[in-house]
C-alpha cells in the first residue's frame, strides 16, 4: 500500500493548495476548500494488464493519421441526432447537465430502450426495480438494453469485459467511486478520477459512454470545471418543473454545432418529440389580443416562429419597472429608447413586461422588430393582425438591420400559413413566387405607419 496523501481542494472551483487557507485564490469564495485524502496505489488499466500491455500509442505523421470519416451511431431520436450533430461519435464521452427531476434519467433511458445495439445502462441512484417499473412506461419489449446497479468503477469495467456494450449510459458521475481515491463520492478528486476511467476506456475499446452531471443551486454542473474541460459533448436538459416542454441544449461540442437546438415535451409515457416547435410556441387564441407579435428566429439550422409578449401599463410606484422573461433585460432597455428617440412614444413612465412564450431564451437580434411591434401594440392597445411576423434588428439610430438566412426565415412563415413578413430593407432577397408578401422597411418610422 502506497503512502497516504492529502491533499486540498476548493469544492467550488477545483483548484488544489498544499494546505488549508480560508479564501480561494482562484474563485474567491471563502469556507470552500476541504481535506481529501487520497491513495494512489499502483493503477492496473481498465482492462487485464496484460492486455493493456500489448497496446502502445506511437507517433504518426499527419498524412498517416486516417481521416476517413467515422460513422456515428443513430440514437432514434430525431432531437438528440440534432443536438448531438447527427448522432453519437464512437469512443466520444457525452456529458448530460440538468436540474433535478428535470427528465435527465427518463431521456437517457428512452434512448437506451430504442436503440437496436447492446446498451449498458449503469444507475447509481436507483433501483432495478425502479428502473424497471418507468420503463414498463416507456418501451418494456427492449431486448438488448442492460441494467447494472452500481457505484464502483472496477466492478463496472468487470461487467462490461463481460457484456462488451456498444454504449455505455452512466447515471449519474457523481455517484462512482474508483478504489484509488479514498475520499467520497462526489468530491473532486473521485469525479475527476472516475471520469478519467472512463475517457481511458472510451478512446480504447471505440465506446460511447454518456455520463448524467448533477448541478449545482446556481446552475452549473456539479464538480470541477475540467470535468467539462475533459468531455468530448455538454449538453443542458433544461425547461421548468410546471411546464411539460423540455428543451435540449449543446454547450460545447467537438464534433458539431453549439447552436442546435432539441424540444421534447413530457408525457405520462416518457418524452416526446416536437419535430414542429413553432406549433407549441404560439398561443392559440380565440380572440385577437394586443401585445402579442410573432417572431421569425433561428435556433441553429432550425428556424422557429415564437411569440413575444409586451405589457405597457402606467407606472404605479414612482420608478417604472422594465422586466423581461426569455430576453436580455439591457436590450429591452435599448429598444425602449429608440422607440423614445425616434418614434416618439412616451415610455419613460411607464412599466414594460416582456415575456417570450414557451418558456425558452432567445438571444437572437432578429426578434427586435417584433419585440418593439408587440410594444407599440400594448401601448396603443390595438392588436396586430394574426398573419403578420416580424424578423430584423433595430439599431441605435433607429434603422432597421438586416439578419442572416432572412429566406430561410421566410418560408417558415409561408408554411405556417403566415400573410405577411416585416424585414429589412437591405436584405438581399432573390425568392419568387411566394404567397406571403415581404414588406420592405428601413427605419422605426416605416413600421409605426404600417402598423397605424
Amino acid at each position: 500500500m502506497a503512502k497516504v496523501k492529502t491533499t486540498f481542494f476548493c469544492q467550488n472551483c477545483g483548484t488544489q493548495y498544499a494546505k488549508w487557507q480560508g479564501q480561494c485564490n482562484a474563485c474567491k469564495n471563502w469556507n470552500t476548500i476541504v481535506e481529501e485524502v487520497i491513495q494512489k496505489p499502483e493503477k492496473s488499466d481498465w482492462k487485464t494488464p496484460s492486455n493493456s500491455a500489448k497496446r502502445v500509442s506511437k507517433p504518426l505523421r499527419l498524412k498517416e493519421i486516417d481521416s476517413s470519416k467515422e460513422a456515428r451511431l443513430d440514437t432514434y431520436d430525431a432531437e438528440f441526432n440534432r443536438v448531438l450533430g447527427g448522432g453519437i461519435v464512437p469512443g466520444s464521452l457525452t456529458l448530460l447537465g440538468g436540474e433535478p427531476g428535470i427528465g435527465k434519467s427518463t431521456l437517457l433511458l428512452q434512448i437506451s430502450l430504442k436503440l437496436p445495439y447492446r446498451t449498458l445502462y449503469v444507475s447509481g441512484e436507483e433501483s432495478q426495480k425502479q428502473i424497471k417499473m418507468r420503463a414498463e412506461r416507456i418501451n418494456p419489449n427492449n431486448e438488448s438494453c442492460y441494467i447494472l446497479t452500481e457505484t464502483k468503477t472496477q466492478n463496472i469495467f468487470k461487467q462490461i469485459e463481460a457484456l462488451e456494450p456498444d454504449i455505455v449510459i452512466i447515471d449519474s458521475i457523481q455517484t462512482l467511486h474508483s478504489d484509488y481515491i479514498e475520499s467520497s463520492s462526489g468530491s473532486i478528486s473521485q469525479v475527476k478520477e472516475c471520469t478519467t476511467e472512463l475517457i481511458k476506456f472510451a478512446k480504447e475499446t471505440n465506446t460511447p459512454v454518456i455520463l448524467i452531471g448533477h448541478i449545482t443551486k446556481d446552475g452549473n454542473i456539479a464538480g470541477p470545471k475540467i470535468l467539462e474541460h475533459m468531455v468530448d459533448t455538454v449538453l443542458q436538459f433544461e425547461g421548468d418543473r410546471n411546464h411539460v416542454f423540455r428543451i435540449l441544449r449543446a454547450q460545447k461540442n467537438r464534433f458539431g454545432s453549439t447552436h442546435e437546438l432539441g424540444i421534447y415535451e413530457m408525457l405520462g409515457s416518457g418524452l416526446r418529440e416536437v419535430s414542429n416547435p413553432s406549433e407549441i410556441l404560439i398561443s392559440k387564441k380565440d380572440e385577437e389580443l394586443s401585445g402579442n407579435a410573432i417572431a421569425a428566429t433561428l435556433e441553429g439550422m432550425r428556424p422557429l416562429m415564437i411569440e413575444v409578449q409586451a405589457l405597457v401599463s402606467t407606472a404605479v410606484y414612482g420608478t417604472p419597472q422594465r422586466s423581461a422573461t426569455g430576453f436580455n433585460a439591457k436590450r429591452l432597455n435599448m429598444l425602449l429608447a429608440v422607440l423614445e428617440k425616434r418614434a416618439g412614444f412616451r415610455l419613460g413612465a411607464k412599466d414594460v413586461f416582456l415575456n417570450i412564450t414557451g418558456g425558452i431564451n432567445v438571444d437572437d437580434p432578429a426578434i427586435d422588430l417584433a419585440v418593439v411591434a408587440a410594444i407599440l401594440s400594448s401601448n396603443e392597445d390595438e392588436a396586430l393582425p394574426a398573419n403578420y411576423c416580424f424578423a430584423a434588428e433595430v439599431g441605435l439610430s433607429g434603422e432597421i438591420r438586416p439578419v442572416q438566412r432572412v429566406e430561410q426565415r421566410i418560408l417558415e412563415a409561408e408554411k405556417l400559413g403566415f400573410s405577411t413578413i416585416f424585414v429589412s430593407k437591405y436584405n438581399k432577397i432573390s425568392l419568387r413566387d411566394t404567397n406571403i408578401k415581404i414588406q420592405l422597411i428601413s427605419k422605426i418610422e416605416d413600421l409605426v405607419s404600417s402598423l397605424t
